[in-house]
């Protein structure tokens, strides 16, 4: 555990852990809720163009739960590198954020930075169902924000978290599992190598590496 940071009640955090288990591991309760982590690994993509001084020109989301980050700039370098990398890894350090957010017992926080990503998502989408994927999982947020008890604040914002982190993880296995098919052949891990020599599997490797990190940090935070 963080020095200074409070522990939270063991029951609500073993809990939502089991619950967003269980979404991540349900094929037909995973489908729709991946939504949220294709949101977060675009805007993982966007993000770190922008800091990379690339130009964004918008994000697409589709209905498949697949999603694309356009910008203008070099093809190659650093900056192209980091991008491609912080997609799979992006829900995982969110997670690992929000961990170290609800440690310290900041729950409005959380959410408050949920609405954030949220909107500036929404300011860059660039198709109806990318907008519509935003609205809803903002709606929801918003309810939950506005009207719902403390109570019920705090598990849901655990609950986030513990989503993140594991759908993190799901994601990148879901992504080799398409590129052994061969149905993956301009996946990030597959453009990484064409820009560093490095194979594709060494890149999944890394984006698990990274979301397992993650996740064994934030269980020391809050359960062991």
């Amino acid at each position: 555990m963080l020095a200074g940071m409070d522990r939270q009640p063991e029951t609500m955090v073993l809990v939502t852990a089991g619950l967003a288990f269980v979404v991540v591991a349900l094929s037909w309760l995973w489908r729709p809720a991946r939504n949220v982590i294709t949101i977060v690994h675009e805007a993982g993509h966007a993000l770190v163009a922008v800091l990379a001084g690339r130009r964004l020109t918008g994000i697409r989301l589709h209905s498949d739960t697949s999603g694309l980050t356009l910008s203008k700039g070099k093809p190659y370098g650093p900056g192209m590198v980091l991008t491609g990398l912080f997609g799979y890894i992006a829900p995982s350090l969110l997670g690992l954020a929000f961990a170290a957010l609800l440690a310290a017992g900041r729950v409005t926080a959380l959410l408050v930075i949920c609405a954030v990503l949220l909107v500036g998502v929404l300011l860059v989408v660039r198709n109806f169902f990318g907008v519509f994927s935003v609205l809803a999982t903002g709606a929801v947020l918003v309810a939950v924000s506005k009207w719902a008890p403390d109570e019920v604040q705090a598990p849901f914002a655990h609950l986030i978290m513990w989503f993140l982190l594991l759908g993190g993880i799901r994601s990148v296995g879901d992504l080799q599992r398409l590129r052994s098919r061969g149905r993956a052949r301009d996946s990030d891990a597959d453009q990484l190598a064409r820009l560093t020599g490095a194979p594709g599997l060494f890149w999944v490797g890394a984006f698990l590496m990274i979301d397992l990190g993650c996740l064994v940090l934030t269980v020391g935070w809050l359960v062991v």
